[in-house]
């Protein structure tokens, strides 16, 4: 397998794996690297004393860090997968084997709020 894949590709172990915690001290070692040297070569232009700042070091934070956040988050957070009616899809390839009401019944499941009971004894 391509390292850089196997280094993206979420793993789907619950938990923190010690595959998990290698990717992770992995990417942090490399994303480490990368902004030394992107900084390091920021600061050989006239961007110098601009980058000394605290507000220079805030955009540069912000432009390299926040997109890199994915990437360094991609084991950490994993959104959830197949939260939805467990008897909703059979095995071969995960089709789903609802019909076209139920469909809509489960689409509709939650798209309004529902009425409480009548205040003050119902109608007068």
């Amino acid at each position: 397998m391509n390292f850089w894949r196997w280094l993206i590709t979420p793993d789907p172990d619950p938990g923190f794996t010690r595959t998990k915690l290698l990717k992770l001290v992995i990417r942090v070692v490399l994303f480490a690297t990368v902004a030394t040297l992107i900084s390091s070569l920021l600061a050989l232009t006239p961007l110098r004393p601009y980058l000394n700042t605290w507000w220079g070091s805030l955009v540069f934070i912000l432009i390299l860090y926040v997109p890199m956040a994915r990437f360094l988050l991609v084991d950490s957070f994993a959104p959830r997968r197949g939260t939805g009616a467990a008897g909703a899809t059979s095995g071969k390839g995960g089709k789903s084997t609802l019909s076209s009401a139920q469909k809509r019944k489960e689409r509709n499941r939650y798209a309004g709020v529902k009425k409480g009971p009548p205040k003050y004894g119902g109608r007068r």
